[in-house]
Formats: structure tokens, C-alpha cells, sequence
């Protein structure tokens, strides 16, 4: 990639990084899409999924296959102090997605001067982060997949930026590569009561609640075989209005993660069933609300054989690091379970932002990953044309 290409593409970044926007709202975000793609003359279906865009590179005839950005933001205010930071309060670009969008844009820059036999989607996608706005619950990749923009593809590629790895490396898994992910809420209903006069006249959603924290502990270290992966945390509690008044409603979120969808299904099966055994023996209501779930992301080996060549003549084989799971949610399993693929993670560390990871205010990535990562999309996209020929 040549260095006037990736100014523009730095310069697209920090467009897209100044104006985040949340799943399904990307407005601006898919505007920016197009209008590089038509200053590239590439055909391209727009409003899929409500925000999404998937360009089309077609040359001569042969299998398809699909690479993937994502385009959403987070809802969190930025701390970076970098120049170009979020201008919309609340929001912020802290997963990366700013980076991967503009990856794709290069991609397309790369593929359009390359000569290959086939055809390459490129899947610009809302709502990774969750389900958004949508009615039914369901994130970008689910949408896209049910919409069918995959059924005639063979293999999909995709990556993620991650700023605890040096720029220049790339890492994956084989195999369950990224965990099964669930959001949850518990909602304990009990019944008032006067906190010091009359407290056995009240159901106390406190006390309820912290059982099932406490009681939820074994499910992972009692009910899970050691060696499988699965974790289950609380993490936010609210109820209770008054120190004199026993709470009659407490609301407990949190999530659930393991890489065994069978696992990660018994964890749920048994949240729940605790649930309800807990709210009968306290004659109260509790109300389980699995809100969000996906199914884990698989990497398929395969894949990754017909990827060789890309990994070893962008970052070298000794820089391209198969390492273990990591127990992070991704919306790319949809795609992972309808076609064989591979999703990679990016080397993007900065040494301005020591120690800060994924979804925190002050996280900084390395604009240099943008050239390494475009173009090994792009090559990468083309070697599984090849391979699947």
C-alpha cells in the first residue's frame, strides 16, 4: 500500500472516529461508506439491515467469498484527549470499529487494482455490539445472514483490532475461538414492608437477591467440568428506595460466557432454574431475561491453511501467533456458522496508551495497523478465491 493511500485512509479513520454512532443509527457512518466506494466506482446495495452496505467486486467467474467490517460505536465518553476524539457526548469509538471500517475501504482501494477470478463481498455491517435498537433482538451479522447476503458465499474473512498486541503481529485460535455470549437480567419482586416496625410483613428482594448472587457462584465452580471454559458474572444491581423500607424490587444484570455451546446452554438452564427455586422457597417473583445471546465464533482450520500465504508475506510467520480463546463476544460467529471462516486479531498497540484494552474511555490504537490490516483483508480475500477454485 502506498503511502498517499494511507493518509486517506488515516484521514477516513478520524472522520468516522469524531462521529460515533450506536448500532443501527450509523447514518454517517454508511454516507462515508458510499461515498468512497462510488469515488471508487464499486457497486454496492445499501440499507441492509437498516444502516448496512455490502459492496460487490466481481471479475471473470468462480467462487465468492466475503470480508467483513463492523460499524458501530459505543455508548461511553471518551477520556483519549486526541485531537480527532468523539464530538458526540456519551459516545465513543473504543472497540475499534472506526479502524476496521476503514480497513475494508482499503481493501476495496487494493482490490480494485488487483486482477482475481471470482467474487468478494464486502460486508459493511451495522450493530455489532448488540441487538441496538432492533425489535427482534438481533445484531448486524444475524440480520445480514437471515437476509440470505451469504448464501452463495464459500469462505468469509474478518479481523479485530487489539491494542494489547504490538502492530505487526496477528493472532487466532482454531476452532471455538471467541466465547458464547449472553447479557442477562434477574428482576427479584418481593413486597414492602415498615424496615424496622413491621419487617415480616415484607418479601426483602435484598436479601432474595443476594442469595441468588451468592447461590449463582456454583453454578461455574459445582455444575461445570473443570476442564471446559465458562464464565458467569453480575455486574450492576439496583433496588430498594428508602433505608427504612424493605426493597420490594431489585434488578441484577450481568453475563454469561463459555466457548461449549453445550456448556454455555447449561449454565443458562441452571441461572434459571435457581431462579425460580429461589423465588418459591421466598414466596416471591423472580424474572430471568436472557436480553442478548450469541453462539461463539468457530475458526475453521481449513481457512486458515488457504491463508498462508497472506499471513506469512504481510506480517511473517513468526508474527502470525496462534494463541488461546479469549472469552469476548463477536456477532462474526453468524457468519462463522453459516460458511467456513476466519477471524483474526490485529496487532494495533499504541505506546501512548499503555495498559488500556477494549471498551475503556482512554484507549488508544495505532493508525499503523491500517495498512497491514486492509491489506490482508484484500490479499487474503483473493487466496481464498484461489483456494476455493
Amino acid at each position: 500500500m502506498d503511502a498517499q493511500l494511507t493518509d486517506r485512509l488515516i484521514d477516513i479513520r478520524r472522520q468516522i472516529h469524531a462521529q460515533p454512532e450506536l448500532g443501527y443509527e450509523e447514518q454517517h457512518t454508511s454516507s462515508l461508506v458510499k461515498q468512497e466506494l462510488d469515488l471508487l466506482g464499486i457497486d454496492y446495495i445499501s440499507n441492509i439491515a437498516g444502516t448496512g452496505v455490502i459492496a460487490s467486486l466481481t471479475q471473470g467467474s468462480g467462487p465468492c467469498v466475503a470480508i467483513r467490517a463492523d460499524m458501530d460505536a459505543l455508548p461511553m465518553q471518551e477520556e483519549t484527549g486526541l485531537p480527532f476524539a468523539s464530538k458526540v457526548n456519551g459516545k465513543m469509538h473504543a472497540c475499534g470499529h472506526d479502524l476496521h471500517t476503514t480497513m475494508l475501504i482499503g481493501a476495496a482501494a487494493l482490490l480494485k487494482q488487483t486482477d482475481f477470478q471470482g467474487t468478494i463481498k464486502l460486508l459493511f455491517q451495522p450493530s455489532e455490539e448488540g441487538p441496538g435498537t432492533d425489535p427482534e433482538k438481533k445484531s448486524g451479522a444475524r440480520r445480514f445472514v437471515e437476509a440470505g447476503h451469504l448464501d452463495d458465499v464459500q469462505a468469509a474473512l474478518g479481523l479485530h483490532v487489539d491494542p494489547s498486541l504490538p502492530v505487526g503481529q496477528i493472532s487466532y485460535a482454531i476452532g471455538p475461538a471467541l466465547a458464547c455470549t449472553g447479557f442477562f437480567t434477574m428482576e427479584v419482586r418481593g413486597r414492602a414492608a415498615h424496615a424496622g416496625a413491621s419487617p415480616q410483613l415484607g418479601i426483602d428482594a435484598v436479601v432474595i437477591a443476594s442469595q441468588l448472587i451468592q447461590a449463582a457462584q456454583t453454578i461455574i465452580s459445582r455444575h461445570t467440568p473443570p476442564m471446559e471454559t465458562a464464565v458467569l458474572s453480575f455486574t450492576k444491581i439496583n433496588g430498594g428506595v428508602a433505608p427504612n423500607v424493605i426493597a420490594d424490587k431489585v434488578v441484577l444484570e450481568g453475563t454469561i460466557r463459555a466457548l461449549n455451546l453445550d456448556v454455555y446452554e447449561e449454565v443458562i438452564d441452571r441461572l434459571r432454574k435457581l431462579g425460580e427455586g429461589l423465588g418459591l422457597i421466598n414466596q416471591a417473583e423472580i424474572i430471568f431475561d436472557l436480553y442478548f445471546s450469541i453462539p461463539s465464533v468457530l475458526n475453521n482450520d481449513k481457512v486458515h491453511n488457504k491463508l498462508q500465504g497472506s499471513l506469512n508475506g504481510i506480517f511473517g510467520q513468526q508474527n502470525a501467533l496462534e494463541k488461546i480463546p479469549l472469552l469476548a463476544g463477536e456477532d462474526f460467529c453468524y457468519y462463522s456458522r453459516k460458511v467456513p471462516s476466519m477471524f483474526y486479531l490485529l496487532g494495533a498497540q499504541d505506546p501512548t496508551s499503555p495498559g488500556y484494552y477494549l471498551h475503556h474511555p482512554k484507549v488508544i490504537f495505532n493508525e499503523q495497523c491500517i495498512p497491514l490490516g486492509a491489506s490482508f483483508l484484500a490479499k487474503g480475500a483473493v487466496e481464498l478465491l484461489e483456494g476455493f477454485r
